[in-house]
């Protein structure tokens, strides 16, 4: 009972692999899309939530990465490699995810040179300006779209890519560097004075986050088969946002839950088009508008700063959410166990501190 209690996580995953495989034989194709569609939203929504959440920052240009993993990963099984394509799969995932990552870093060097707002800003043109490059690119079919991938992204492939994400993304947020990257969110000065490098830190973060949005662009094509610069517009990057924003920043558990919520939400509401006849351009209106209502009666999304238990190390379950652990009130709620009192704040906390000092 004990083992099982220790690496139940490791069992459930373990499990995981052959209940995905066989599920489609007993499933309807439209609810093994939608399971894929939730699964790569959930890369996506992770991948966001490591900048807008944890780091603080503000980015609206992950489909820029996101087509990138896209299309590379797409060029590969194609051009590269069509003939062993099946088995040389996750080099072609490797690849999206490698270029992915190394725009990331270059777009992080300018962006982290300052302070403020201007990533919101280097990001939207990146985005712009990948669209415009592929549109004008005759040898990916410029506006028409690219074609020609195998249908190789499968329900295992899908958990398997979830579950990596998940665990990588939890590593990096309870390791030493990623203290830092919450460091930098609650305080970039006060952190950098005390030896934090935010410059490196903010850089690394950026890199891991694209390369997993390349991730998800790569399961993405592989999906459809078919590929268009209109798929990674600016509103490919508001579902992003809204997912975030709705699940909770500063929680993978939040990104999690808000990308089942809203890719759902997307799929209820789909009939409302075929009988009122609406565009698909609907979501211009819905996807916005949910995130405005989000930040006024939500802000914090479902989850707020909190983790489900299988999520939180177990080095760091031991700690009590109570005053005479001094440990653990220097640490971020995100970094702790569920505290009973989530309304109060980290900068709440360091208060409340200060004044017993006194």
């Amino acid at each position: 009972m004990e083992f099982i209690k220790k690496y139940y996580l490791l069992i459930l995953t373990a499990a995981g692999f052959p209940f995905f495989y066989f599920l489609p034989e007993a499933i309807d194709p439209y609810v093994e899309l939608v399971i894929k569609y939730i699964g790569i939203n959930i890369i996506l929504a992770i991948s966001l939530n490591l900048v807008n959440g944890y780091m603080g920052e503000f980015s609206v240009g992950h489909a820029g990465f996101m087509a990138i993993g896209a299309y590379v990963s797409s060029i590969c099984t194609v051009w590269l490699f069509p003939s062993s394509s099946p088995y040389l799969f996750p080099f072609a995932l490797f690849a999206g995810v490698i270029a992915a990552g190394i725009a990331g870093y270059l777009i992080a060097i300018p962006s982290f040179r300052t302070r403020g707002d201007y990533l919101a800003i280097v990001t939207l043109a990146f985005l712009m300006i990948v669209k415009s490059v592929i549109e004008n690119m005759e040898s990916l079919g410029a506006a028409r779209g690219f074609l020609g991938m195998e249908k190789y992204t499968g329900l295992v492939w899908v958990f398997g890519s979830v579950v990596l994400s998940i665990i990588l993304a939890r590593n990096f947020i309870y390791s030493r560097f990623g203290r830092g990257v919450i460091a930098i969110r609650e305080d970039e000065i006060a952190s950098g004075l005390c030896g934090v490098d935010t410059k490196k830190v903010k850089i690394y973060t950026f890199i891991f986050s694209a390369s997993l949005a390349g991730l998800a662009g790569g399961l993405f094509a592989h999906e459809l088969q078919f590929i268009n610069p209109r798929s990674f517009g600016l509103l490919k990057s508001t579902d992003m946002l809204v997912m975030v924003y709705l699940g909770g920043v500063g929680s993978i558990s939040g990104s999690i839950l808000g990308a089942i919520t809203y890719t759902a939400l997307l799929e209820i509401l789909r009939p409302v088009t075929q009988f009122t006849g609406l565009s698909q351009e609907w979501r211009l209106v819905v996807a916005p508008l949910l995130l405005i209502i989000l930040m006024i009666f939500r802000p914090r999304g479902i989850m707020g700063f909190r983790e489900f238990p299988f999520l939180i190390p177990e080095s760091l379950s031991t700690y009590k959410t109570d005053s005479s652990n001094k440990d653990n009130m220097d640490l971020p709620e995100v970094a702790t166990k569920s505290n009973p009192e989530n309304g109060k704040t980290h900068d709440k906390n360091k208060k409340n501190n200060r004044g017993k000092k006194a």
